[in-house]
């Protein structure tokens, strides 16, 4: 059994404004334990614009579903207590210069390391865990994962907002975690240790606060027996967010079955490829890292979809119809772009709080 889980970052809004607020320590105040689903649980973020639900431990996508519905509903409660509303998008549509960052010593470094560079960094992703058994084998599955994550990310974009204006892009808010050092695609590692002395490195360099700090886009996750994919802004809907969890869990247990090495895209291909993905989501061209040629998008999801076939398991039916629902109806950057062609930037923030809650 490869267990699964979801964390998903948020923003609260204000109804009026529809600007963020940093009321984090107060929306978590009306959170009880006895609020939560089994083993889940919510967290400040850097910004106190942010709060994060983190599932528990789920064998399945339905169990998966079920608690991250109840999260949002539970963080969207707390959140109106407060006399605000839950947000689920990757960058704020309206929001105000440099918000106040979140008190606390590990906090306190990331502000003193990166200054104006986290000053107003309020963007949120949606991040997956999939369990496997120990860090060497994370590192391997891993490798199989770095050709595949920019479709992911072309599936989960939703941020197309910035500032009270269309960016054009289906992710801005990869844009704005590629200013980060060693952002992108997980570079190619051979063992764990490996891995390990790299990050070790870039804290020496002093380009990171601590070796859980990483800007990979996969990694052996720090703190779990899981890897850790984080190329999805978060979801529009709790549906979106499992189907990126689906995917995931197929991905890794394609590789976990692999009898043949991974395949190492050339890294400035892979890096183009995260960057089309964040431009056009599904609705232009993608990069296909292993041909090193420009390919329609959806093109890149049939083949994702024809490499894990064998691996969905008992996730086949809801990851199939998961992903014909996004197909067809958008991701969360096409289905933002068309409420904002209805009405003015307030208009949209009512939107994207009725979708999270």
């Amino acid at each position: 059994m490869t267990t699964v889980g979801v964390e998903e970052e948020f923003l609260l809004v204000d109804p009026g404004t529809r600007r963020p607020v940093a009321r984090a320590e107060e929306v978590l105040a009306h959170v009880a334990p006895h609020d939560l689903p089994a083993g889940a649980k919510v967290h400040r973020e850097l910004i106190g614009t942010q709060v994060e639900f983190a599932s528990g431990v789920c064998r399945d996508l339905p169990e998966l579903a079920e608690q991250l519905v109840a999260g949002r509903r539970v963080l969207d409660r707390a959140a109106r207590a407060e006399g605000l509303r839950l947000a689920a998008t990757g960058t704020p549509v309206l929001a105000d210069p440099a918000p106040p960052l979140s008190r606390g010593e590990r906090f306190e470094l990331i502000e003193d390391l990166y200054r104006g560079q986290v000053a107003d960094y309020q963007c949120c992703g949606c991040h997956v865990h999939v369990g496997v058994p120990d860090r060497d084998t994370a590192v391997h599955v891993v490798n199989h994962l770095r050709p595949w994550l920019p479709t992911l990310l072309a599936l989960g974009g939703n941020s197309p907002f910035h500032a009270g204006r269309d960016t054009g892009y289906a992710s801005w808010r990869m844009l704005e975690q590629a200013k980060f050092p060693g952002a992108g695609v997980t570079p190619y590692f051979k063992t764990a240790a490996e891995h390990d002395a790299a990050v070790d490195r870039l804290v020496d360099c002093g380009v990171l606060a601590d070796a859980a700090q990483t800007f990979w886009l996969a990694r052996p996750s720090p703190r779990y027996p899981t890897v850790e994919v984080r190329v999805a802004d978060t979801a529009a809907t709790a549906a979106h967010a499992v189907l990126q969890a689906g995917l995931t869990r197929a991905l890794v247990r394609t590789a976990l079955a692999a009898g043949s090495p991974p395949p190492e895209p050339d890294e400035q291909v892979l890096a183009a490829a995260v960057w089309s993905a964040a431009r056009y989501g599904l609705t232009g061209s993608g990069v296909d890292v292993l041909a090193a040629r420009r390919v329609p998008a959806v093109e890149l999801v049939e083949a994702l979809v024809a490499h894990v076939s064998d691996h969905l398991g008992e996730d086949r039916d809801q990851v199939g119809s998961l992903l014909s629902d996004v197909l067809a109806g958008g991701t969360g950057a096409q289905r933002q772009r068309a409420a904002g062609e209805a009405g003015p930037a307030v208009d949209l923030l009512t939107w994207i709080v009725t979708e999270s809650g």
